[in-house]
Parts: C-alpha cells; sequence; structure tokens
C-alpha cells in the first residue's frame, strides 16, 4: 500500500506539472497571436500569467514581455488610465525587479505626467543597475535640471560663503557640540563640513528625493556614508528614538529658498529647538 500511495501522489504530481507546462504553451501561444493583432493589452496579461506560472522563463520572454508592456502602456497612456498604466509596471517590477529598461520606462511615463521627483528615482534606479545606460544618464539629467534648483550650483561655487560655514561649524564643534543635525542638506554639503570638524554623530534630512539620492552619491563618494546618517524626511516629521537616537546639541540648516514658504525655516528650527536639540542647562 506505500508503494501505491507513492505511485499516486507521483502521478498526481507528474499531472498537474504536464498540465502546468500545456498551460504555459497554450498562454504563449495565445500572447504571440495576440502581439501579430495588435491586441497588446490581452497579450500582457497572457505574459503576467506565463511569468507567474513559469518564472523559469524569465530570461527567454524577457524582451518580448518588455516590448509587450511599453505597447499596453502607450495605449494605456493614450486613454487616460493611468492607474492602470502604474499597476502594469508595478508588477512588471515584480517580475523584473532590476531591470534598467523597465525602470527607465517607467521614469519617462511619471517624468511626462509631471511627477518629477518620482521620475527622477526611476532613472536613478536604471543608473545604478547600468551605469553605461545612455537612455538613463540623459533622463536622469534631464530631470535634475528641473529639480536641483540652480542656487544649489551658485552655492556650492561660492567659495567664501564655504568656508565661513566651514569655520562656524569648526567653531562649534570644538565648543563642545558633537552631535549635528542638518536640515535641508542639498548635497550634504554641510554635514560633511561637520564631519570634517569632528563631530562624532551627524544626521541629515532631505525631502527632496532627487536631492536625497544626489546627497546619498556625494557622501559615498567622498567616503562617509557611515558616519553621516541620511533622512529622506521632512525635518518636523523626525522623531527620537526612531529616526535619531537623541536629542543633537548642533542645528544647521541653510533653507532660504521656496523652502521659507514650503517647509518653512521658521517651523523647522521651532520644531528642532523644541525636539531635537539638546536643551541649555
Amino acid at each position: 500500500m506505500p508503494n501505491s500511495n507513492a505511485k499516486l501522489h507521483s502521478n498526481h504530481r507528474g499531472g498537474r506539472e504536464a498540465s502546468r507546462r500545456e498551460l504555459v504553451s497554450r498562454s504563449l501561444q495565445s500572447a504571440q497571436h495576440c502581439l501579430e493583432n495588435q491586441d497588446f493589452g490581452t497579450a500582457y496579461a497572457h505574459y503576467l500569467l506565463v511569468l507567474n506560472l513559469a518564472p523559469e522563463l524569465k530570461t527567454t520572454v524577457k524582451e518580448t514581455f518588455q516590448f509587450t508592456l511599453f505597447k499596453w502602456a502607450e495605449e494605456l497612456d493614450s486613454l487616460a488610465r493611468i492607474q492602470d498604466l502604474f499597476n502594469c509596471y508595478e508588477q512588471a517590477l515584480e517580475l523584473y525587479p532590476n531591470d534598467e529598461v523597465i525602470c527607465n520606462s517607467m521614469g519617462e511615463h511619471l517624468f511626462r505626467m509631471g511627477f518629477r521627483d518620482e521620475a527622477a528615482g526611476y532613472f536613478h534606479k536604471a543608473v545604478k543597475l547600468n551605469p553605461d545606460f545612455a537612455d538613463a544618464k540623459e533622463n536622469f539629467y534631464r530631470v535634475a535640471n528641473w529639480l536641483v534648483e540652480r542656487w544649489h550650483f551658485i552655492m556650492l561655487n561660492d567659495a567664501k560663503r564655504n568656508l565661513t560655514y566651514l569655520r562656524a561649524i569648526e567653531s562649534a564643534v570644538l565648543s563642545g557640540s558633537k552631535s549635528v543635525l542638518d536640515i535641508g542638506t542639498g548635497t550634504g554639503i554641510l554635514s560633511m563640513f561637520a564631519k570634517k570638524a569632528g563631530a562624532s554623530f551627524i544626521y541629515a534630512c532631505e525631502l527632496s528625493k532627487t536631492m536625497y539620492e544626489l546627497a546619498r552619491d556625494v557622501v559615498a563618494a567622498n567616503n562617509m556614508e557611515r558616519e553621516i546618517k541620511l533622512l529622506h524626511l521632512k525635518s518636523l516629521d523626525i522623531e527620537i528614538p526612531k529616526h535619531i537616537p537623541e536629542r543633537v546639541s548642533l542645528v544647521v540648516t541653510e533653507t532660504v529658498d521656496a523652502g521659507l514658504f514650503g517647509e518653512g525655516i521658521v517651523e523647522s528650527l521651532i520644531h528642532a529647538w523644541e525636539h531635537l536639540l539638546l536643551q541649555p542647562k
């Protein structure tokens, strides 16, 4: 009897496997037929079924799946079915989470719809996945030109200003301020000044996704990623000990652009004083 039961189970598994293969084969044929008839939505649905039933085929059907996705996304875009379009890309990225071509295409749709910060995130991911991907690099630089305010470049090239900040931070650190919070870090320059001055604990927050990613790259390029903790947060949302372990002894910031009316320098500094900064005894 045991041998008989084992044989039955084996036959059952074999039958299920045969059914799976048959369904995958038919779905691939149907997908190809739909592509020939430019029925991209149905073809996309068939490929989703195939890839979920037979993930071992991901490499084999990857290029055809991408083509189908992009064609279907164009139709959804033209029909203003924006949520359906995003749902398709989310499904595709679940199947191919490290596909730079899909990331770049998602970014292009987001950019055209005005979601520039989100688009920059996908372009940046695509470039990280493939530094030689020319389209993604061009897209990232283009969106960065929209998002990185011109005053950043002026500020970074202002040697007198930078030296004044460096000396002020050095003075504060030498006076005993060993933990620092940099509000609106931008490229991370003030945080790096704090590290250079000898601060032991440095936290930097940045609301813009693009600037946050840029700061991460700049800090890493200067080998300070372990010393500077970057937070993609509004300063008003920072909580102790959730985001930083304790109150800091020094706050640095230069939020003197439109953030004066957005995040608000006054509100940010009041919040930092009341909740994040060590109070004088």
